[in-house]
């Protein structure tokens, strides 16, 4: 950037971050300083006294984590579908790093999830929150076979009424396309409403039908190795489909307890530019252990696992800065591998202005330390967690 630039963008800058160690795309920077108001202005090499400089004391700044798989936190779960749920889970996630997540639904009556969609489509958000980027349908139109901690009870064939309804909010739907009348309703969805990522998981799917949901408009599959058929090398599934097709993203929950560990650097290698880091955390996550609830259902939380009481897992209590941490050691990613996966991928994958530190992108920023302990997060140009 030549000086003549340089000057220009300073007048109009708000806020600036120095010594830190900045992740980009594919590289880290040193010994720049970042411009920022409400989106990211630039790097440049000093600044004028009318900037407010943020010293980040050698430690990390990267992008905003992004969470597009999250029910709940802090002890608050999207389907209480009170005017204090999403707040809750906002204020909570953000001391880890997560500046935007998709508030997830579940599997209940259709009665509990428009008054969760409803609330979500009210909520106004304040400074020190992590944004709301859309909402995320995890059923009730899956496999009653693939349940996980799903209620049966609710599953349905898709509700094109529900989705027309609510498709100004939706971001992505999570639903089994082998099912009753699923694969015509998902072309009618990916044809009214491209933006709404359509997801294969809590599915039953064999190799060919899962291929044929691709071709239909699935383009993502939720929670990879949970709710859906093992792998076999003579019957692939689902999950053979979702390798053979490159187009095709997955995300998955870096718990180490959903999946093992060596899995994660496997879906690495083989999703290395199309791989989503999720939480899919419960009411419980950033909580004691304890027992809470799930959709109605009795939920148990040891040792970080959370499960049913017929010990079937029940969502997660990860943090999105820990599932990093475990891609660095279990798969050995470097950083600037592991934090794309929270960052510039799931932005990608939901087309959002987020997820780098580049000009014109959202300034929303975090600085975190080699354990991936988060100091402070910026939503917008604006501090709103701050490590005391």
């Amino acid at each position: 950037m030549g000086k003549r630039d340089r000057g220009a963008i300073c007048t109009r800058a708000m806020k600036a971050i120095r010594n830190a160690k900045f992740i980009l795309d594919n590289t880290m920077v040193e010994d720049k300083i970042l411009l920022f108001d409400k989106q990211i202005v630039g790097f440049v090499d000093s600044v004028g006294d009318d900037v407010e400089v943020i010293d980040a004391k050698g430690m990390y700044v990267s992008a905003g984590f992004i969470d597009i798989h999250i029910h709940g936190s802090g002890g608050a779960d999207v389907m209480d579908a009170t005017p204090d749920t999403i707040s809750t889970i906002a204020q909570t996630i953000l001391r880890y790093g997560t500046t935007a997540f998709v508030p997830t639904t579940m599997t209940m009556s259709k009665e509990h999830i428009i008054n969760a969609l409803e609330n979500i489509k009210n909520y106004i958000p304040k400074s020190n929150e992590a944004s709301v980027i859309g909402v995320h349908m995890e059923g009730p139109f899956i496999n009653a076979n693939k349940t996980g901690a799903q209620d049966s009870r609710y599953i349905v064939p898709i509700d094109l009424d529900l989705i027309d309804e609510y498709s100004d909010i939706i971001s992505i739907i999570t639903l089994a396309p082998e099912v009753s009348s699923n694969l015509d309703a998902i072309k009618k969805i990916h044809s009214r409403y491209p933006h709404i990522v359509l997801s294969i998981g809590h599915s039953q799917a064999t190799f060919d039908e899962a291929m044929d949901s691709f071709e239909a408009g699935v383009s993502h599959a939720t929670h990879m190795f949970n709710a859906m058929p093992p792998y076999h090398h003579r019957d692939v599934g689902l999950i053979g489909a979702v390798f053979e097709v490159d187009r095709v993203s997955c995300d998955i929950i870096a718990d180490t307890i959903h999946t093992h560990h060596s899995t994660l650097k496997l879906t690495y290698d083989l999703k290395p530019n199309n791989l989503i880091l999720i939480t899919d955390s419960m009411r419980a996550g950033c909580m004691r252990d304890g027992e809470y609830d799930l959709g109605g259902q009795r939920v148990v939380v040891k040792n970080n696992k959370a499960t049913l009481e017929d010990g079937v897992l029940a969502g997660s209590v990860l943090r999105l800065n820990s599932a990093v941490k475990n891609m660095i050691q279990y798969a050995r990613l470097s950083l600037i591998e592991a934090i794309s996966l929270v960052t510039k991928h799931p932005a990608q994958k939901l087309n959002l202005n987020k997820g780098l530190l580049s000009c014109g992108y959202d300034a929303d920023i975090v600085i975190f330390d080699e354990e991936i302990n988060v100091y402070i997060s910026i939503i917008s140009g604006e501090i709103g967690y701050k490590r005391g």
